[in-house]
């Protein structure tokens, strides 16, 4: 296969290293956006909301022959949107309220190639085992999660000791769908 140039416009290393992985050449644009929404959109649509704005934004940017790709990540609890905390205190009371429930975590992304663009929404159902205060201190204390949806990131300790299953896509609480995003990468460039 010959190697395909994706720029992505995102500063997330974990996004980055999965489009790598996939095979991907990556070039990495960050973004400097407004990243509120409207108060009365639905929290399913947040996601997708931002990673339009965030496309929008990258097409100023970069309009030549490249594949274009953005992405937000939401945290959903009981109907409201956990962002990322920007502080210790702040994650700390995220993780007490994600902890022994049920949230889902939904992915947007967008895909732009020759003016076409592909819209994708992933949402995995992520189930949270109990945390004590010693194991929330511990997480934050370590990993400095202050830059991700939920004051979590699935693929280090507190997802290892914490989540007792999903429903979906793993790789979409990560921050990216890559399955549904490659197949689209590739029928965007074959259509």
């Amino acid at each position: 296969m010959k190697t395909v140039k994706i720029i992505l416009g995102s500063g997330s290393p974990r996004r980055k290293q999965l489009l790598s992985d996939m095979g991907f050449e990556v070039e990495v644009y960050s973004l400097d956006i407004d990243e509120s929404y409207p108060v009365n959109l639905p929290c399913e649509e947040v996601a997708d909301y931002i990673s339009t704005r965030k496309m929008e934004a990258l097409k100023e940017m970069k309009n030549d022959s490249s594949i274009l790709l953005t992405a937000d990540t939401t945290v959903i609890l009981k109907k409201q949107i956990l962002g990322k905390p920007g502080d210790r205190k702040n994650a700390k009371l995220m993780l007490k309220e994600l902890s022994g429930k049920i949230h889902s975590v939904n992915t947007a992304v967008k895909i732009c190639y020759k003016g076409k663009t592909i819209g994708i929404r992933s949402f995995t159902d992520v189930f949270f085992n109990k945390l004590n205060d010693e194991q929330i201190d511990f997480y934050v204390s370590q990993f400095n999660p202050f830059d991700k949806a939920g004051a979590y990131g699935i693929q280090d300790w507190l997802g290892l000791i914490c989540v007792n299953k999903i429903r979906g896509s793993y790789t979409n609480v990560v921050g990216l769908p890559t399955d549904e995003c490659y197949n689209s990468i590739y029928k965007l460039l074959n259509s």
